[in-house]
């Protein structure tokens, strides 16, 4: 993407600025608020907003609300991600401000994540019960990493992001990953996770599935993981999320299979016992998806009453072709 004299004029005076190159080297590991900021850079919390407001009106940062608290963020814009992420690599290891920003970053981290153990503690027998009916998630995972590949690929959306752990497992495979759920204390489950794991090309944002607040045509792969049961309307999510996908990308769904297990709904606030394929192949092809491939985890062991889990995979039945003529990319219909 070619920009103009007048504008490259504009971002470099933008950056040109210590405190404001620090946050820009602070960002680019991952989203943070104006306190965090503060308390990193050591500033006032006027100055630290002025230095935002800049980098904002600069286009080399974005900025969204969860509740009363603003985090800030890389530009989601490929261009000035490429361009912040090669100033901050020139700096990064070779300024001992820099380096003491990333070790208040650090502690800053830490209690995120002692506040994601907190709640985790909290719930952790509800979810352990959910999970000793079904097959280990890891199994679900190889499977999940196996469909998908090993090519490399532009954007990921997670909905209903939860731990954030999709966005663990695939993020040597994108360049930029968003996780979407609606509850702040998972959320900061999901932040301390990515953390934790040294995923700093992955975002997380408050927001609801049935509206994400993300851009439509934009991503290469999106997943729902153990969602769809909790909602009123998945048809409707299907259909939300088949918007989101680009010419070809792929949408990749993990629910059960359907069941009788009534308790679920009584005390885990399940709103669907499970889906067929039938349901699932229809719902792609209303939101113009092929399904592709489905497949079955059956749990091990014991009589009791267990779940299936399943996977679908759907793709996006548009193709991106390139017009030799131009040089352009065009999107074209398959009939």
């Amino acid at each position: 993407m070619h920009v103009s004299l007048d504008t490259m004029v504009d971002t470099l005076k933008a950056a040109a600025e210590s405190s404001r190159l620090r946050i820009l080297a602070l960002l680019s590991r991952g989203d943070l608020t104006v306190s965090d900021l503060t308390e990193i850079l050591g500033q006032s919390q006027p100055r630290v907003s002025r230095h935002l407001k800049l980098l904002l009106e600069a286009g080399l940062i974005g900025r969204y609300q969860e509740g009363s608290w603003a985090f800030f963020r890389l530009s989601d814009a490929d261009s000035a991600r490429d361009f912040v992420l090669g100033l901050v690599s020139s700096i990064r290891g070779a300024d001992p401000q820099v380096e003491r920003d990333q070790e208040r970053l650090g502690s800053v981290k830490r209690k995120r994540q002692d506040r994601a153990a907190e709640y985790f503690s909290v719930n952790a027998a509800s979810w352990d019960h959910i999970r000793s009916l079904h097959v280990p998630d890891r199994a679900v995972e190889a499977a999940m990493l196996k469909l998908v590949g090993k090519r490399p690929f532009q954007s990921m959306l997670d909905l209903g992001t939860g731990t954030g752990r999709l966005l663990e497992i695939f993020s040597p495979l994108y360049r930029r990953g968003v996780g979407i759920d609606m509850s702040r204390e998972m959320l900061t489950v999901a932040r301390a996770n990515l953390d934790k794991a040294g995923v700093s090309n992955a975002q997380v944002r408050q927001g609801d599935i049935f509206a994400p607040p993300v851009e439509r045509d934009a991503f290469d792969l999106v997943t729902i993981h153990q969602v769809l049961h909790y909602l009123d309307d998945p048809a409707r999510a299907i259909h939300e999320a088949a918007r989101l996908l680009r010419p070809a990308g792929r949408l990749v769904i993990v629910d059960f299979a359907p069941h009788t297990l009534e308790f679920l709904r009584d005390e885990h606030a399940h709103m669907r016992l499970g889906f067929s394929d039938r349901q699932i192949a229809d719902w792609f092809a209303e939101a113009g998806l092929d399904l592709e491939d489905s497949q079955e985890f059956e749990p091990r062991g014991g009589n009791e009453a267990r779940l299936t889990v399943k996977l679908w995979l759907g793709r996006d039945r548009r193709l991106l072709i390139a017009d030799p003529s131009n040089d352009t990319r065009q999107i074209r219909e398959i009939a």
